[in-house]
């Protein structure tokens, strides 16, 4: 029979684990009343006292029962046992109010659609076809007749030599883009 011992660095390993394991099982069943250190610590230097009270033990301790019965609620506040209004402390808040600027005040209405972002930089003719737009919007760039939709939201309503009108769809908003170079 093999006992396994043909690699030494596992032998030796699995023998230092074994170790550490037995020796952190005889830590934790050592008696509980003994201490490791060996000085003792300021805190400690007072006597202890060593409570006789097992949590096992299913008897009556009425000398306990009653030395609980005697605390009596002494908080500073509502008492949270009895239901009622609590008075609320009053604190004094200064209310600002904002002076009214001169002048007439006009009435500012809806806010103005949001500019189209499209950017016309060029026009193709060619004999026999309808005319081509070329529109731009950040990297994406598009051709387009007259009556197309672009990036789905903005329709070419006309298209001028030195500029476009588009109406952008969704705000029913017209704009005419002028031509850009470069």
């Amino acid at each position: 029979m093999k006992l396994g011992t043909d690699n030494k660095f596992e032998t030796f390993a699995a023998a230092v684990l074994g170790l550490g394991a037995l020796l952190s099982v005889g830590y934790l069943l050592k008696s509980p009343g003994t201490s490791t250190n060996t000085a003792p610590s300021p805190e400690s230097a007072a006597p202890a006292t060593k409570s006789l009270i097992n949590p096992l033990d299913p008897t009556i301790r009425v000398d306990l029962l009653e030395s609980a019965q005697n605390v009596k609620y002494e908080g500073k506040g509502r008492n949270i046992f009895v239901a009622g209004a609590v008075e609320i402390p009053q604190t004094t808040t200064q209310v600002l109010t904002p002076k009214p600027k001169p002048g007439p005040v006009a009435n500012p209405g809806p806010p103005p659609p949001p500019p189209i972002n499209l950017k016309f930089f060029g026009v193709a003719n060619r004999a026999g076809e309808a005319q081509k737009i070329f529109l731009s919007e950040g990297e994406s760039i598009f051709v387009a007749h007259e009556g197309d939709i672009v990036n789905s939201r903005y329709k070419v309503v006309k298209i001028n030599p030195q500029s476009v009108e588009i109406e952008d769809l969704l705000n029913n908003n017209r704009q005419s883009i002028p031509l850009t170079q470069g």
